[in-house]
């Protein structure tokens, strides 16, 4: 089973999604949505961070994942 990390920065306000080794990563793409990539050496993405993201106090937090074969 893969793994999928998921850390929130109350500072700094961003959500991060790895589910990629974080070690691979050589480059960060901004989607110009507040959301940046971080790819590995090969151009696959291997996690994102939400900018500017505050989680609803009243609401849980949701995530769906959906995976494809290769």
């Amino acid at each position: 089973m893969d793994e999928v990390k998921v850390f929130y920065d109350n500072v700094g306000n961003t959500l991060t999604v790895w589910f990629g080794n974080p070690q691979d990563e050589v480059v960060c793409e901004e989607t110009g949505d507040e959301v940046i990539l971080m790819k590995d050496k090969n151009g696959k993405v291997i996690g994102f961070e939400k900018l500017n993201f505050t989680p609803s106090k009243s609401k849980m937090l949701r995530m769906a994942f959906e995976t494809a074969a290769l």
